[in-house]
């Protein structure tokens, strides 16, 4: 992969997208249709394959940004750090449809670059998504999957396929509930085949 950086990103290597939600992190859900946009923050993802790369989110029937993913088939994951933490919650708080949540919530769009969903300004990492249809997980479970066409990431706190926190305000984050969030902690690693 050619590395052009977009906007302070490099891009990252799609057989490795997966790491940028396998450490389970908190991430807002940006769409677009129609001249509309909206932002949503949701803790229910996970990658799910390596090649195609793939994952799976919950998206609420009765939300904006669900209606906008049936129009366009697009979203892009993003991942947010502790700097954002308080328009994190604010997004995951409030509906789309009182509003423009980005103006509201002072975040920032930035086009994407293989869809038309925008990506968060602020964020450390961002999944460029389109959606695989399959009707009885959408209505049944509200669960959409979708395969990863473009993958993103702060080299500030990713590179070479490893997470990196130098810096406590661009650490991820994740969300326990009520208003309460963990940061990502420090990184260690351990012998292979050791114990059980």
């Amino acid at each position: 992969m050619v590395a052009v950086e977009q906007h302070g990103a490099l891009p990252v290597d799609l057989a490795k997208a997966y790491l940028l939600l396998n450490h389970g992190p908190v991430t807002l859900v940006s769409t677009a249709h129609g001249g509309r946009c909206n932002v949503m923050a949701a803790a229910w993802t996970m990658p799910l394959d390596f090649s195609p790369p793939k994952v799976a989110v919950v998206i609420d029937r009765q939300t904006l940004t669900r209606e906008l993913i049936e129009a366009s088939g697009e979203f892009v994951l993003n991942v947010p750090c502790r700097a954002i933490a308080g328009q994190v919650l604010a997004a995951g708080s409030r509906s789309g449809r009182d509003g423009d949540k980005f103006a509201a919530l002072g975040l920032g769009a930035l086009p994407g670059t293989l869809v038309g969903a925008p990506r968060v300004e602020g964020c450390v990492a961002w999944l460029e998504c389109r959606v695989i249809p399959e009707q009885h997980n959408e209505q049944a479970y509200d669960l959409f999957v979708a395969e990863v066409v473009a993958a993103w990431a702060d080299p500030r706190v990713f590179s070479e396929g490893r997470w990196h926190f130098a810096d406590d305000r661009l650490r991820t984050i994740h969300y326990l509930a009520g208003g309460a969030f963990l940061a990502s902690g420090e990184a260690f690693e351990t012998p292979s085949g050791l114990g059980s």
